[in-house]
């Protein structure tokens, strides 16, 4: 924790001429930023992976033929299959899975009163009037129109723009792409996740209202590189 801490400090203090009292928020994204970079080659390999494993639709159709009747067998199979051809159908959980250390180790940065026996000194700083330590409950203790207030509305209105976009994204998307086979749907659940991922977006709404602003300034920009990530690896 306290390694990390000196790390946003630094980044706060060069980033501070052109940010002012906004410097640590800054860094923040910017460290966010330097997370999706590294988490970059894992999502390239999801994209490969997905047109993997749209393209191989027709063999699961054959096995679909073949064990239909037999359930067990059929998962099996399309088991055997992916591994044969070398496509994992959770890839692309993984560079999901891999930022979540991140998200928690800012959550709990900004939520502890000391660091290293000290006083937490990232809590005096702001994104304008917003303290990066609090909640939009305490923002609202000022009023809607408040400054804090102000701040979350302005997130609030970025995570649904950007939500909607991912939602017609994944939705067109999913027309693109086959039905998921039966099968494929028992082996790995992707029947449900598919149904699912078009609103994961606006999830992130209720997150950005009950963490830290340092931690939904976090999520709110890993969730808008994903969006255009996506828009770029699977177009």
């Amino acid at each position: 924790m306290s390694v990390f801490a000196n790390l946003v400090e630094r980044l706060a203090d060069l980033l501070q001429p052109l940010f002012g009292a906004s410097a640590a928020a800054a860094a923040i994204v910017l460290f966010t930023a330097l997370v999706r970079l590294l988490v970059h080659p894992l999502s390239r390999a999801a994209a490969r992976g997905q047109k993997a494993r749209t393209a191989l639709q027709p063999k699961i159709a054959e096995l679909r033929k073949k064990h239909g009747k037999n359930p067990e067998k059929l998962q099996r199979a399309v088991l055997e299959l992916h591994a044969e051809e070398k496509v994992s159908p959770l890839a692309g959980c993984l560079p999901g899975l891999l930022q979540v250390p991140a998200f928690f180790l800012l959550y709990h940065l900004f939520s502890s009163d000391t660091i290293g026996g000290r006083a937490n000194a990232l809590l005096d700083h702001r994104l304008f009037a917003a303290p990066l330590g609090e909640r939009w409950a305490d923002a609202l203790q000022g009023g809607l129109l408040d400054g804090a207030g102000l701040v979350y509305a302005g997130l609030f209105v970025v995570v649904a723009g950007v939500a909607v976009f991912s939602y017609r994204l994944s939705k067109r998307m999913m027309a693109a792409s086959p039905a998921l086979p039966a099968g494929e749907q028992q082996v790995a659940g992707l029947g449900a996740v598919a149904k699912v991922m078009p609103f994961m977006s606006f999830f992130t709404l209720v997150t950005v209202a009950v963490v830290p602003l340092a931690a939904a300034l976090y999520v709110v920009t890993s969730t808008t590189w994903s969006v255009v990530e996506r828009a770029a690896l699977y177009r």
